[in-house]
């Protein structure tokens, strides 16, 4: 990863790290560009239905989920942390502005966690990171057990093969 301080606590923390064949700019972009983002994110049979993404510290990044037999849900964080195609770090704990979600929100989802997305470009397309933090062991083991790897690593396949479809007209 390009930062030092982001280094994973194997108690607490996911990590899904893989080199793709696809322009770090095009990987950004699927990330931040709620009409490539709805495209890829869910792991099929699942779909994204909705996302809206304000790209800054505090901004609002909130996705709508829906599986194949059932009505859709809204997850709703904020922004932490944005460096131009390079890193993204957003939370569910905290919604837009920073502000701390209500504690019947807590109760309702089976963890919480903050996310870390981290692009290096190397030979042949874009290192690609994904960290997830967890506040305790239970929360990280019901995340682990409900498919991290399988889930997020079918979703980045999605991306890049959205990516590889030509949906972006130019890398940049």
């Amino acid at each position: 990863m390009p930062h030092a301080a982001l280094k994973a606590d194997p108690e607490l923390d996911l990590v899904l790290e893989r080199v793709v064949d696809v322009p770090r700019a095009l990987v950004w972009r699927a990330w931040t560009e709620p009409g490539h983002l709805v495209k890829w994110f869910c792991p099929l049979p699942w779909k994204t239905t909705d996302c809206k993404i304000d790209l800054q510290p505090g901004g609002i990044f909130q996705t709508t989920m829906q599986g194949p037999e059932g009505p859709g849900f809204t997850n709703t964080g904020c922004f932490l942390q944005v460096v131009d195609k390079e890193l993204l770090v957003w939370t569910g704990v905290m919604g837009p502005g920073f502000r701390p979600q209500a504690k019947a929100l807590f109760a309702a989802v089976p963890f919480m966690m903050s996310a870390i997305i981290a692009l290096e470009d190397v030979a042949g397309g874009t290192k690609y990171t994904a960290l997830v933090r967890h506040g305790d062991v239970p929360s990280r083991q019901a995340h682990e057990q409900m498919g991290f790897h399988a889930g997020w690593g079918k979703a980045l396949d999605q991306l890049v093969e959205h990516a590889k479809a030509g949906h972006f007209g130019s890398a940049t």
